[in-house]
């Protein structure tokens, strides 16, 4: 009986650290999610049809973007399927070009089908190197379409860049 008490306040601790730990990083991104949706539908609530008829969608609440001539972007974000958290991701992007400057941004995109959501999961999605986010301003959603399956959006938050491509853009995801 004493082994099996200790068998379990073990294990116990083992679940409770293992999910501090992923749990305060995942936490403050989840909750940064939570809020840059809500500014997101503020700026443009056309977006509202797109949070409700999508299959899933996945908020990097914070992206940050900079550079001269070679630049890149990061950012750590939260998966949904039908409104509900399945996991977190990372976005990762390396690119040269004319660009220059240094900007954070909101950046959402939507899975218009479960396959499309499902290639994201599993690793086989990435931009093509035309692709480029829909800079969102009032009333812009209203017209915006599916391509390829998904849908993006950006909005800035701080900073200047001539830059609004999402091209060559590469994620990873964890589910919870």
């Amino acid at each position: 009986m004493k082994r099996i008490k200790t068998i379990a306040i073990v294990a116990l601790l083992l679940v409770a650290t293992t999910g501090m730990a992923q749990n305060n990083k995942d936490k403050k991104i989840m909750a940064d999610a939570v809020t840059a949706k809500a500014k997101l539908l503020e700026t443009d609530s056309g977006l509202e049809r797109f949070f409700d008829k999508s299959a899933g969608y996945v908020i990097f609440p914070n992206v940050g973007k900079g550079g001269f001539i070679i630049g890149g972007a990061a950012g750590n974000g939260v998966v949904y399927e039908n409104g509900n958290a399945i996991g977190m991701a990372d976005l990762k992007k390396l690119n040269i070009g004319l660009q220059a400057g240094g900007q954070a941004i909101i950046e959402v995109i939507f899975f218009e089908t479960d396959t499309d959501l499902q290639r994201f999961t599993e690793g086989k999605f990435e931009f093509a190197a035309e692709t480029s986010a829909v800079a969102l301003k009032s009333g812009i959603a209203f017209n915006a379409k599916y391509k390829d399956g998904v849908a993006v959006f950006a909005l800035p938050k701080a900073g200047l860049m001539a830059d609004a491509s999402v091209g060559g853009q590469k994620f990873g995801y964890k589910a919870f």
